[in-house]
């Protein structure tokens, strides 16, 4: 029978950031299970690639803070360029109660060490984003620290990183079986191509990772719910580094990635639909009706359907993820749940899981807030985010 001390499931840029950090921590013997037939299958291979640390609630100012500080040593530390790019995130208020709303998330940063986030008016947005219509807007905030970053990079260069110091991964490994001894601990990890005896397991298995709580017993309160992504054809009608731009009340913001105009906004109440890749065109109209209004340079500017595409994100329901170990089940470990934020949060998260692992407790920042037992025991976070 094979073993592994650890078997991390899932391969995208959580459980490959979580094997990276468990392996520097010295833990070698490390096993990545992933069902997909190469890296950027999942979530990770369709994100956006934004980056900000404009939260609302302390623990994500902060998560930002430290995977910041881990992007800009990415390089040098990982030896690949995680395209981060401080262009900045670029809010807009139409309303008092918007324009209150930025004022509060931005207390929130400052007390927790982001100094460089500012509130602004019109004029200065019309200096940051001439092509944004201003109409109605009373105010905004910008963080220029905030920006953009490369998904299968950040991945790509973890997967490196970690088969370096001598992580296994696996692919078109599905994980069918995990196997609980009479103390509640999970002693095997069952695959079609045979058991694992395993001293942890980690379950990183990202809009899935329910799936995989189930197969343990354990309830893992993770649900996927579905984003879709418009992207024009290529166009040099917006500057590639204008910064992201979001309209607080309904959600809508944009980008420019690779050429392209990517065009987001979120539809509550959209069912999550695990490998469907299909773009509603209804939504597609309605994201281009937005577009023309609040960008008028794009009315002339086409939908490339071919390039829009959709995602999962893994939803919590106070919208704050889950680290640590399970709840009822010791030696298996959660990083799931960063409902959208997952890709820019996955450098703190993986050093911050290898810390619980190796030490018993985070030591770069306090998780308690992350704890997954926090539903069962009633203690959940007050869902305050901004998007």
């Amino acid at each position: 029978m094979d073993k592994a001390a650890v078997i991390i499931i899932g391969a995208g840029v959580m459980g490959a950031s979580a094997a990276y950090h468990l392996a520097r921590r010295g833990q070698r013997d490390v096993l990545v299970l992933d069902r997909s037939k190469g890296p950027g299958a999942g979530s990770t291979g369709v994100a956006t690639g934004g980056f900000r640390a404009q939260f609302a609630t302390a623990i994500h100012v902060r998560l930002s803070l430290l995977a910041r500080e881990k992007l800009r040593a990415f390089k040098e530390e990982v030896g690949v360029d995680p395209g981060y790019q401080p262009s900045g995130y670029l809010w807009l208020a139409l309303t008092e109660n918007e324009l209150a709303t930025l004022r509060a998330a931005q207390r929130v940063q400052r007390a927790a060490g982001l100094t460089e986030a500012v509130e602004l008016g019109p004029n200065e947005i019309a200096r940051l984003n001439p092509a944004a219509n201003l109409a109605g807007v009373l105010g905004g905030a910008f963080c220029p620290s905030d920006g953009f970053l490369r998904p299968m990079s950040i991945l790509e260069g973890y997967i490196a990183g970690a088969s370096r110091l001598g992580v296994r991964f696996e692919w078109s490994a599905e994980v069918t079986g995990l196997t609980r001894d009479s103390s509640g601990a999970i002693t095997r990890v069952c695959t079609p191509r045979g058991e694992i005896a395993v001293g942890a397991v980690v379950n990183a298995a990202g809009a899935w990772a329910g799936e995989i709580g189930a197969l343990a017993g354990v309830d893992v309160p993770v649900t996927p719910l579905r984003r879709q992504v418009a992207a024009t054809i290529p166009t040099e009608a917006l500057p590639a580094g204008m910064p992201m731009t979001i309209w607080l009340g309904n959600g809508f913001h944009l980008r420019v990635r690779d050429g392209r105009v990517l065009l987001l906004m979120p539809v509550p109440g959209v069912p999550g639909r695990p490998w469907d890749t299909r773009v509603d065109p209804d939504w597609i109209a309605v994201v281009s009706a937005e577009a023309h209004r609040r960008v008028p340079l794009l009315r002339d500017v086409l939908i490339d359907p071919g390039a829009c595409h959709a995602g999962l994100y893994e939803m919590t329901a106070d919208r704050h993820a889950l680290l640590g170990s399970a709840h009822g089940c010791p030696n298996l470990y959660l990083t799931n749940g960063s409902c959208g934020h997952g890709v820019m949060h996955a450098p703190a998260l993986g050093a911050l899981l290898a810390e619980i692992m190796c030490d018993g407790a985070a030591s770069s920042l306090d998780v308690s807030s992350l704890d997954p037992s926090r539903f069962a025991e009633q203690r959940a976070n007050a869902v305050t985010e901004l998007l």
